[in-house]
C-alpha cells in the first residue's frame, strides 16, 4: 500500500491553466497603455513613495494615459498595509473609479489586487484575506500594471500579500478573478534601482522557484527544467545585474527570469511546498524585514530540518544547478543548500534573523501561537509544517 501511494505521489498530477494576463514586454513599451485600458475609464493610478517621479516612469505614464480621467494615489508601503489600501478603496467608491492600474512593485501590485477585491464587497474588508473571502468574492475591479522593480511575479499571476499593521500580521490571498488584465514590463526600469531592490528581487524569484521544485522525485521532468534553467539564469546574470542595472541583455534576463517563477507555469503537475513563505512572512510582520531577506533566513534551515524528505531533489539541484558531482549524495545535498546561502551572501544578503534584529527572543514562539490560531498544521510538500516544527526551524535561523 505505501509503495503504492508513493508511485501515485510520482507521476505528474492532472492540471488546468488558464493565465489571461496580457504580457508587454520590452523598451518603452509604456506607450501602450492607451491601447490597452477601456476608452472613457476613469483611472486610480496607485503608486509607492513616490520614486516614479524621479525615473521618469511617472511622466511615461502620464503621457500615455492623457486621454483618460486619472486620479492619484500614492504611498503604498513594501508590504500594503491594509489601513493604507482601505483609504484607496474609500477613493474608487467616492469617485466611481472603473480602472485601477498599478505603477510599482509587487507590494503596489498586490495592493490593487485587495482595491480590485474590496471595491464591491460588503462587509468587513479584512474577512477576504483571513477567511480567504477573497475566492468567493466574483464582481471585482479590472487593473493593469507597468512593473518597476522584477521580484514577486505579481505582475502575471493572481495571488496576493497583505499586512494589517495593527495586529502585525501578514496574510495572502487570491482567486482567479485577480490576474492583471496586462502587465508592461520594460526592462530599463531596473536602471534606477537600488542595490538593494535589486538583491531582494533575485532571491525573491530564486525563493519563488525553489518553492515549486525543491520538493521530491516526479515525474514532470519539463516542469524540472525549467525551474532549473530559471535558477541557473538568475545566478548568471544576478552578478551582472547588480554590477550595472543598464546591461539591457541581464536587465531583460531578470525581470523576465522574475515573473516566470510565479506565473504558474512552474506548479503544473508539480508538488509544491510553500512552508518557507508562510514562517518568512511571520518575520516581516513582526519585525518589518524585507520579503525576500525574511526567504533567505528560513529557506536553508528548512531544507536542513528536512533534510531526508528533501535529499533526492536536493542532489538534483546540485548536480544540474550548481554542477557539484564527485561525492556521496549526502554530501551534494548539504552542499547544495550551502552553495544556495553562499548565492544570497554574494548579493549582500544577510540569512540569520539576528543579523537584522536584536527583538528575535520571542518570535519563535510568536510564529508557534498563530500556527497553531490559525490550525496550519500539515504545510510543505508532504504535509509535516506545524506549528512546533515552524517553531524549531525559526530557532534554528536566528
Amino acid at each position: 500500500m505505501a509503495l503504492c501511494f508513493l508511485k501515485q505521489n510520482l507521476i505528474m498530477k492532472s492540471f488546468e491553466f488558464k493565465n489571461p494576463t496580457k504580457l508587454i514586454f520590452g523598451e518603452g513599451e509604456i506607450k501602450k497603455l492607451a491601447d490597452n485600458i477601456p476608452a472613457g475609464s476613469h483611472i486610480l493610478l496607485v503608486y509607492g513613495g513616490g520614486s516614479i517621479k524621479k525615473n521618469g516612469i511617472y511622466d511615461q505614464v502620464i503621457a500615455a494615459s492623457k486621454d483618460f480621467k486619472v486620479t492619484e494615489f500614492s504611498g503604498i508601503e513594501p508590504n500594503p498595509h491594509f489601513e493604507t489600501l482601505m483609504k484607496a478603496v474609500k477613493i474608487i467608491r467616492d469617485e466611481k473609479i472603473d480602472f485601477i492600474l498599478a505603477v510599482g512593485g509587487g507590494s503596489v501590485i498586490d495592493g490593487c489586487k485587495f482595491l480590485s477585491a474590496a471595491t464591491f464587497y460588503q462587509g468587513d474588508e479584512w474577512d477576504l484575506v483571513a477567511k480567504g473571502l477573497s475566492r468567493k468574492q466574483e464582481k471585482v475591479l479590472p487593473f493593469g500594471t507597468v512593473l518597476t522593480l522584477p521580484a514577486t511575479g505579481s505582475e502575471m499571476n493572481s495571488g496576493a500579500v497583505v499586512t494589517k499593521a495593527s495586529t502585525q500580521e501578514k496574510r495572502t490571498f487570491g482567486g482567479p478573478q485577480y490576474f492583471p488584465v496586462f502587465s508592461i514590463c520594460d526592462p530599463t526600469v531596473i536602471q534606477s534601482l537600488p542595490k538593494r531592490q535589486i538583491a531582494n528581487g533575485i532571491v525573491d524569484a530564486y525563493t519563488h522557484t525553489l518553492e515549486q521544485y525543491l520538493t521530491y522525485q516526479h515525474d514532470a521532468i519539463l516542469q524540472d527544467r525549467i525551474a532549473e534553467g530559471i535558477l541557473q539564469t538568475l545566478i548568471e546574470i544576478g552578478p551582472k545585474v547588480m554590477e550595472d542595472p543598464s546591461d539591457y541583455k541581464a536587465a531583460s534576463n531578470f525581470m523576465w527570469s522574475a515573473t516566470m517563477a510565479l506565473n504558474g507555469i512552474l506548479r503544473l503537475g508539480v508538488p509544491t511546498d510553500w512552508a518557507t513563505h508562510m514562517i518568512a512572512h511571520e518575520l516581516t510582520a513582526l519585525h518589518g524585514i524585507d520579503h525576500a531577506r525574511t526567504l533567505a533566513i528560513i529557506a536553508p534551515n528548512l531544507y536542513r530540518k528536512l533534510f531526508e524528505d528533501k535529499k533526492e531533489k536536493l542532489v538534483q539541484y546540485g548536480k544540474r544547478v550548481w554542477g557539484l558531482n564527485g561525492e556521496s549524495d549526502v554530501e551534494i545535498a548539504e552542499k547544495a543548500i550551502e552553495m544556495t546561502v553562499s548565492f544570497f551572501h554574494s548579493l549582500e544578503i544577510d540569512t540569520k534573523l539576528s543579523d537584522y534584529t536584536s527583538e528575535y527572543k520571542n518570535t519563535a514562539q510568536i510564529v508557534y501561537d498563530r500556527f497553531t490560531e490559525r490550525k496550519w498544521i500539515g504545510l510543505g510538500e508532504t504535509q509535516k509544517v506545524g506549528p512546533e516544527m515552524a517553531k524549531e526551524i525559526v530557532e534554528m535561523s536566528i
